[in-house]
C-alpha cells in the first residue's frame, strides 16, 4: 500500500524546488544590469516514481509520482553566438584602431586647408612668379625667403607630428601587450577556480560568465580560438560542465600557426593550464617604449613568423611599423618616408636650379643652395639657408647674369611646380617610384591617405553593424528580461503556495486518521 506520509514528502520536494527557482529568479533580477551576466534557470526533474521495480514491490495499480527536484541550475548561453561575436569583435578592434591611426594622420596633414602644405606650396610658387616679374624688388625677394621658410617649417611640423604620433602608438603597443597578459592571467585564475569546483558535480555559472567576459575582451585585442578541455579524470563532474579554456592565437583567416601558438595551454589529462605571456620586441630588442620598428612578437618562447592576427594589437603594429624581409613597412613609417621622398626630390632639384643661377649683381653662377638639410633626415631638418635669410639679394633669379632684368632662373624655379620628374636635373638622385610632378606626387599622397582612411572607416562601420547584430542575438538569449523574470516569479510563487497548501491538506487528513478514527467504543 501507499505510505501514509507519501504526500508530505512529495509536497516538501515541491516546496524546496520552487524555492530554489525563486532564489534563482532573485539572482537573475539582481544581476539584470551586470555586464556579461547570463540568466540562469533551474532544471526541474521528476523524482523516481513509487514503487520501484523488484519482486517484493507492493501490488498497486501503477506507479505513483514522488514529486520534483532541482536537477541543476544552468546558464542560458549559445556557444555558436559567442564564437561569432568574438570573430567580429576581433575585426572591429582591428578596423577601429586602423581608422583611428589614419584619422590622426589626416588631422596632421590637414588637407585641404589654408594652413596645409599644398596651400603653403602654392604661396611659395606665387612668390617665385612675383620675383620673376620684379627681380630687383627687395620685397619680392623677402617674400620668397619667408614663404620658403614657412614651407620648410610646415614640412618640419608634419615630420615631427608624425614621429610623435608614431611614438605614442609604440607606447600603446606596450599598454595593449600588458592588457593582454593581464587578461590571460585572470582567465587562467578562473580556469583554476572552475577546475576546483566542477569535479564535485557543481556548475560555477557565475565564474563561467566572468571568464567569458574576459575572453570577449581578449578577442578584440588579438585573434583567438577557444577550445574547452574537460580532463579525462574529472571526479564526478556534471555532463554539462564546461571545463577549462585553452586559448590559441590564430591568423586573420582563423588558421593555426605551425606549430600552434597557445596563449593558454591546457593538459587534456590533468586539466592543468599554463600561460604564455606575449612580448612585442622592436629591432633593438626592446619590449618597453618601442623605438625602432617591430621585429617580432614572442608568445612564451615562440616567435611569430608574421603579424597577421588582426585585433587592436595587429592594427597598432601595422600603424607603428614592422620588419618584413629586411624592409620597414607600416602606415606611419611609409608616410614619413613619402614625406622624406617629397622633400628630397623638391629640395635637390630646387637647389640644383638655384645653384646654376645668378644672384642680384652677381658675376658668376651662385653655387648657393636655397635649402639646407641633413640627407639622413630631410623632412625633419630642411630650412632656408641662413645666408639667404640674411641677404635676400643672394637669391639666384638671373639665368645668364646678375642684372635686375634677368629673370630666367626665377622662372625656372617657379616652373619646378609642373616639371616632370623625368626632366629633373637631379633625376639620378630621385628616390624610387617617383612619377609625375612634385605637385601630383603630393596630391597622390593625400589622395591615397583619404582613400585608405575612408576604406578603414567603411570597414569599421560595416563590422560594427555585424557586431551589434550578433550581440543583439546573443543578449536576446542570455540577458535578463525583467518582464520574463516577474512572470516566472509569480509562477513559482503560486507553485510554492500550492505545495504548501497540499501539506496543509495532508496534515488535516493525517489529523483525522490519528485523532478522529477509533473513538467509537470510548
Amino acid at each position: 500500500m501507499i505510505p501514509t506520509f507519501h504526500g508530505l514528502e512529495t509536497a516538501k520536494r515541491g516546496l524546496s524546488t520552487q524555492q530554489s527557482a525563486l532564489f534563482t529568479v532573485a539572482h537573475n533580477i539582481a544581476n539584470a544590469n551586470t555586464v556579461g551576466y547570463s540568466r540562469q534557470r533551474v532544471s526541474f526533474t521528476p523524482t523516481n516514481p513509487y514503487p520501484g521495480t523488484g519482486l517484493n514491490r507492493p501490488e498497486i495499480p501503477g506507479q505513483i509520482g514522488t514529486g520534483v527536484t532541482a536537477g541543476k541550475i544552468e546558464r542560458i548561453r549559445d556557444a555558436f553566438l559567442d564564437r561569432q561575436y568574438r570573430l567580429e569583435s576581433n575585426k572591429l578592434g582591428y578596423y577601429a584602431t586602423l581608422a583611428d591611426s589614419l584619422g590622426k594622420i589626416e588631422e596632421i596633414m590637414n588637407e585641404p586647408s589654408e594652413s596645409g602644405l599644398h596651400s603653403v606650396m602654392e604661396k611659395f610658387w606665387k612668390a617665385l612668379q612675383d620675383l620673376a616679374n620684379h627681380t630687383e624688388n627687395t620685397g619680392a625677394r623677402e617674400v620668397v625667403a619667408s614663404t620658403g621658410e614657412m614651407l620648410a617649417e610646415t614640412i618640419n611640423y608634419y615630420y615631427n607630428s608624425l614621429v610623435r604620433m608614431k611614438n605614442e602608438i609604440g607606447n600603446q603597443i606596450s599598454v595593449k601587450t600588458k592588457e593582454i597578459n593581464t587578461l590571460l592571467s585572470q582567465i587562467d585564475q578562473l580556469n583554476k577556480q572552475i577546475a576546483s569546483i566542477e569535479p564535485s558535480g557543481q556548475l560555477p555559472n557565475d565564474l563561467y560568465d566572468r571568464r567569458d567576459l574576459l575572453v570577449d575582451q581578449l578577442s578584440s585585442l588579438v585573434n583567438i580560438k577557444v577550445k574547452t578541455v574537460v580532463p579525462k579524470n574529472y571526479g564526478k563532474a556534471d555532463p554539462s560542465a564546461v571545463g577549462v579554456y585553452q586559448i590559441e592565437l590564430v591568423k586573420n583567416d582563423g588558421s593555426s600557426y605551425a606549430p600552434p601558438v597557445y596563449l593558454i595551454h591546457a593538459d587534456p589529462a590533468s586539466g592543468r593550464t599554463a600561460v604564455n605571456e606575449v612580448k612585442v620586441l622592436d629591432e633593438n630588442g626592446q619590449s618597453e617604449s618601442l623605438s625602432g620598428s617591430v621585429q617580432t612578437v614572442m608568445v612564451g618562447e615562440q616567435s611569430l613568423p608574421d603579424f597577421s592576427f588582426l585585433g587592436e594589437l595587429g592594427a597598432l603594429i601595422e600603424s607603428f611599423g614592422y620588419q618584413d624581409s629586411g624592409q620597414v613597412k607600416g602606415i606611419y613609417p611609409e608616410m614619413i618616408q613619402k614625406l622624406h621622398n617629397f622633400t628630397l626630390a623638391f629640395a635637390n632639384e630646387f637647389n640644383a636650379v638655384h645653384r646654376a643661377g645668378y644672384s642680384l649683381g652677381g658675376t658668376a653662377p651662385s653655387g648657393l643652395d636655397f635649402f639646407v638639410f641633413d640627407s639622413a633626415n630631410p623632412a625633419g631638418t630642411i630650412r632656408v639657408s641662413q645666408t639667404i635669410l640674411d641677404d635676400t639679394s643672394k637669391i639666384a633669379a638671373g639665368l645668364n647674369s646678375g642684372d635686375s632684368g634677368d629673370n630666367g632662373n626665377a622662372a625656372l624655379l617657379a616652373a619646378i611646380k609642373s616639371k616632370n620628374f623625368n626632366d629633373y636635373i637631379t633625376k639620378a638622385q630621385l628616390p624610387p617610384n617617383m612619377n609625375g610632378t612634385i605637385d601630383s606626387y603630393y596630391a597622390g599622397i593625400i589622395g591615397k591617405l583619404g582613400v585608405d582612411a575612408q576604406n578603414a572607416i567603411k570597414d569599421r562601420d560595416n563590422v560594427q553593424v555585424l557586431v551589434d547584430s550578433v550581440d543583439y542575438n546573443r543578449k536576446s538569449i542570455s540577458s535578463v528580461s525583467l518582464d520574463e523574470e516577474m512572470t516566472n516569479m509569480i509562477t513559482f510563487q503560486h507553485a510554492y503556495n500550492a505545495s504548501a497548501r497540499i501539506i496543509t491538506v495532508i496534515d488535516e487528513m493525517i489529523d483525522k486518521i490519528i485523532n478522529g478514527m477509533g473513538i467509537v467504543g470510548r
